[in-house]
């Protein structure tokens, strides 16, 4: 951002950003965060001149925000490359625009079913989106039949751990399925390790799944999963969103009842993922503070 023009500065643990004009520029990216080329895209837009991004993240939402600039009238290309051009300063329209099936939702009703020993047909799913999600769950043992717009998964008799998981940028193993896959990874037979490479300090929800009976050590950025023939309901506290709805998923395939707080968590991923697990039979309940 302060290559495009603007004034950043830092003060007591926050930014203050300020620009009177912005202007094209390169930018090189040393990590391809979605976060940075999504900002960077935005602000490009309203810039003057030409800005080329290099090094961008090429995730599938980085190609839906550059089809709906488009659609209100940006010049943009190249989302999903190696290099974005955009040139900026051009007036914009309203539009009306569909954004693509959430990849990260589908994933996590896709473990929670495999962990429940169910089967669900998702329709308005991308498979080509979660490539490298499906081919974890099938070699986990589960049936996956894919067409263009929906995906069927059918849970196995027991579930088989993997060969290692390490996230990485797309189309590797998402950093935002880590926590979920962990989850049912516990359930599963024999031993899967994980680790993360994207963002640090992701493994907090380790400790809770250990509470509820799995089998988690941590070394480092690798988690060692030794999968439990069962898990048991327990409270347990979400310390971020995906950990929480690898509570949810670990809670839903354990005995007894299990009670998730600090769901407001969970709520910022999910469109109240109550009402979607309880609608392929889950006996899940948002519930006030039970103290």
């Amino acid at each position: 951002l302060r290559l495009l023009g603007v004034d950043i500065k830092e003060k007591d643990g926050l930014l203050e950003c300020s620009a009177k004009h912005l202007k094209g520029a390169v930018i090189p990216l040393s990590f391809p965060s979605v976060g940075a080329t999504e900002n960077v895209m935005m602000a490009a837009v309203m810039a003057e001149g030409e800005t080329r991004i290099l090094n961008p993240a090429r995730e599938p939402e980085i190609v839906d925000l550059q089809n709906y600039l488009v659609s209100c009238g940006a010049n943009i290309t190249g989302a999903g490359s190696e290099e974005i051009r955009i040139v900026g300063g051009l007036p914009l329209h309203e539009t009306e625009y569909k954004p693509i099936p959430d990849r990260i939702e589908a994933g996590t009703l896709f473990t929670a079913v495999a962990a429940t020993g169910g089967k669900v047909l998702l329709k308005e799913a991308v498979p080509d989106h979660m490539d490298s999600v499906l081919n974890c769950l099938t070699e986990a043992g589960c049936r996956v039949q894919k067409d263009e717009r929906s995906v069927y998964l059918e849970a196995p008799d027991v579930l088989r751990a993997v060969s290692p998981v390490e996230t990485q940028p797309y189309p590797g193993f998402p950093t935002d399925m880590q926590s979920q896959f962990m989850a049912l990874m516990c359930l599963s037979k024999g031993t899967t390790k994980i680790t993360e490479t994207i963002f640090e300090n992701r493994f907090k929800h380790v400790a809770e799944l250990n509470k509820m009976g799995a089998d988690i050590t941590v070394e480092g950025r690798t988690a060692t999963i030794r999968g439990v023939e069962r898990l048991q309901g327990r409270r347990v506290a979400a310390a971020d969103l995906r950990g929480g709805a690898a509570l949810v998923i670990a809670g839903l395939a354990a005995e007894g009842e299990t009670i998730v707080e600090n769901i407001h968590h969970i709520d910022r991923g999910y469109d109240r993922l109550e009402d979607s697990l309880k609608g392929l039979g889950a006996q899940i309940e948002r519930v006030k503070q039970i103290t």
